[in-house]
This record gives structure tokens, sequence and C-alpha cells, in this order.
């Protein structure tokens, strides 16, 4: 399969918590726990075994390799159902700070070495 993204998956195995933003802009009070698995400049993938819409969003933080957090809202873009009531998700940073995507791309350049 041809790869498409822009950006390469870095490995990337820490829990967050997301919170739903309504239509509205509202957040939920509702938290849940999502088991990260790579991240790039553009997104992010996780697992849960919540069943999420394609086209949702959600306020996290993200604690990356350097123990600094990134806060951001993510979209839901992908969803492949791994079975056994577990769900692989594939979401986009919407409104990523750059100085953020930046250490990402730093992380990556180390990685690269």
């Amino acid at each position: 399969m041809e790869e498409k993204r822009h950006h390469k998956r870095l490995e990337l195995s820490v829990q967050i918590q997301l919170e739903r933003i309504e239509e509205a802009g509202v957040t939920t009070v509702k938290f849940f726990d999502v088991e990260v698995t790579d991240i790039s400049r553009t997104g992010l993938g996780f697992t849960s075994t919540q069943e999420l819409e394609i086209g949702t969003y959600y306020d996290t933080k993200v604690m990356i390799w350097t123990k600094e957090t990134i806060d951001s809202v993510i979209e839901i873009v992908r969803r492949e159902d791994l079975g056994n009531g577990k769900f692989k998700y594939g979401c986009v940073f919407i409104g990523l700070q750059d100085t953020d995507a930046l250490k990402i791309d730093i992380y990556q350049i180390f990685n690269e070495l």
C-alpha cells in the first residue's frame, strides 16, 4: 500500500483522556481514556473500547517523550474495528500550536539519527 501521509508517524505509548466537544463548542464533562499508539505533526492514532463517530471533535492533552504536554483538539477521521470490542482511530490535530508541532518535528529528527 502506498503511504499517503505527509508527516511520518512516530510510536508513542501513553494514555490520554478525551473530552467530547459538542456542536455548540461546549465540552462535555464526560472523560474517557484511550491508548495512543502513534503521533505525527498533523495527528495521532489511538485504540479504545469506545465506539466514536468519524467527524467528531475532542479536547485532549498528550504527554510526549520529553514529558511535555501538548494541548489540542482532535477530529476523528478514520475508524477500524479490531474485534474483541476494540477500535483503532486516526485523528488530525485542529489548531495545534506551532511550538507543539515543532517539538514533534525535533524529536523525529533526533530519532532518525
